[in-house]
């Protein structure tokens, strides 16, 4: 009986224990879970957007191990510190380097608030304004690669080709032959591609080993690799495209160098395509163009190129005053969203915006709807369809306050996709490139834009502009309102993820 107390009492003993050790654990998890709530508060705020700050509080609140998980995979939207000391050792080269500022125009007609903007841009991305440029553009893709492929076939000397996107299909292999060709002639060819931009499409594998039998220099940008010791935040991409030969002559816009339903089965059966915007430039602003070539190279592969551009050829009317503005994680601030918002401030008249993804920030909203609220002509084209669930629809709930503010919305005809980025303001400025007016780009992506003053150039943009206006529908505040409330609630849950997209 005594063996049996005993028994008894020692089961009591760890019964007791273990119960005191399960309440302790969850004090210890209770006190662990509000220890991260509080540390989140302090943290996540610091040096971020309210948005971006919000939207990563919701998710650390909702799915606390989840979101901390992604905080730190996914927070930071810095390079590492040595791609930003080549970058400031990048922006030293281009200030010591740059040709064609005397060539600028300051006539009359010049607008009283463009200096400033020159500034603005001359401080944050090092490029200054040059004059003297002469441009060509197309809204086709298959005319836009044809004219590349009729440039490179031409070079003589160097050829440096950066795009986001760039794979071998049967649309695009024109282009690669003829890469391959002037490097068979002796022409240096070299080739950067995004990683995680390039990975996802079938013609990634057969890119690669095109380029490598070609015998031409290829490097991934960006790469992913961990187990080389080559890893940063995974969705900072770089999203540049341009392509310039010679030294002479460059192109940039929104155009990957891909089939336009982009390799997808799903995007051939529905009939899918992208529909994109190209520039070639001539004049001192293709120095500034390679200049970003030069960077993206630095960065890739520790080899800073000698300057090898030739004289500066302007053909063309040469009218143009140009100022190539690089933006994304390896600056400090985010150099387009500034000019960008800086440009709708100072339009007096006309505002027409272009972007297959926007979704602003409170700064660029605010910014778009004083315009229109304050009389002036403001248009947004977007497309009819998305291609990315949560984009399209956080882009979707900004509707009806730009419809509220009076700003006219066009929507492009499915099944195109509007891949074109550019702006128009007034009858002055022109802003082209690769940069969606989206947190994405405003923060985590490596984009290249140009601003551009002068009449030849806004005209061409203008009959653009109005090619998009006759196949487009105008969107109606009625229409909007009238949408599904199952729709509403997507949209509007969306618009959480916009500053974490």
């Amino acid at each position: 009986m005594a063996a049996f107390a005993a028994a008894g009492q020692t089961e009591a003993v760890d019964d007791g224990l273990l119960a005191w050790l399960s309440l302790a654990s969850v004090i210890a998890l209770i006190l662990i879970d509000l220890g991260v709530r509080i540390a989140a508060l302090v943290i996540v705020p610091r040096n971020r957007r309210p948005q971006t700050a919000m939207a990563w509080l919701l998710a650390i609140f909702f799915i606390p191990y989840l979101g901390v998980l992604f905080f730190l995979l996914f927070g930071s939207a810095r390079l590492p510190k040595g791609r930003r000391r080549k970058q400031r050792e990048i922006n030293e080269y281009i200030l010591e380097t740059t040709e064609g500022i005397e060539l600028v125009q300051k006539d009359p007609s010049w607008p009283t608030w463009l200096e400033p903007l020159v500034e603005l841009n001359r401080t944050l991305g090092a490029m200054p304004l040059v004059g003297g440029n002469s441009a060509r553009m197309w809204a086709d893709n298959q005319e836009a690669l044809d004219a590349m492929v009729e440039e490179i076939r031409r070079a003589k000397r160097i050829i440096h080709v950066e795009f986001y996107i760039l794979s071998l299909d049967a649309t695009t292999r024109p282009f690669f032959e003829a890469l391959a060709e002037a490097r068979a002639r002796g022409v240096k060819v070299r080739v950067l591609l995004d990683h995680l931009g390039n990975w996802q499409y079938p013609g990634f594998r057969r890119t690669k080993r095109f380029l490598t039998d070609a015998g031409i220099e290829w490097h991934l940008m960006l790469p992913l690799q961990p187990f080389k010791g080559r890893f940063q935040r995974p969705d900072l991409r770089n999203h540049r495209k341009l392509l310039v030969i010679d030294g002479e002559v460059a192109f940039t816009g929104s155009l990957n160098v891909i089939e336009t339903p982009y390799q997808k089965r799903k995007n051939h059966r529905k009939g899918l395509h992208w529909k994109d915007y190209w520039v070639r430039f001539e004049g001192p602003v293709v120095a500034g163009i390679d200049a970003i070539f030069v960077t993206d190279w630095y960065s890739e592969t520790d080899e800073l190129l000698v300057r090898e551009a030739a004289p500066v050829r302007l053909t063309g009317d040469g009218h143009l005053d140009c100022q190539v503005v690089p933006s994304g994680p390896g600056f400090s601030v985010e150099n387009n969203l500034r000019l960008f918002n800086s440009l709708v401030y100072n339009a007096q008249k006309r505002i027409v915006l272009v972007s297959p993804y926007f979704v602003p920030d409170d700064s660029m909203l605010y910014a778009v709807t004083t315009a229109a609220q304050s009389g002036l002509h403001v248009e947004l084209f977007v497309s009819e369809m998305g291609d990315q669930f949560m984009v399209y629809h956080a882009q979707r709930s900004y509707y009806e306050a730009l419809l509220k503010a009076g700003v006219k919305i066009y929507l492009y005809p499915a099944p195109t996709i509007l891949h074109a980025k550019h702006m128009t303001f007034d009858d002055e400025v022109a802003i082209i490139g690769s940069s969606n007016m989206d947190m994405r780009s405003f923060t985590l992506d490596l984009e290249i834009s140009v601003m551009v003053h002068g009449e030849p150039f806004l005209s061409q943009l203008r009959e653009v502009e109005d090619s998009y206006r006759a196949v487009s529908r105008e969107l109606t505040l009625e229409e909007w309102q009238q949408r599904p409330r199952a729709i509403r609630i997507v949209d509007n849950l969306m618009r959480l993820t916009a500053g974490l997209q």
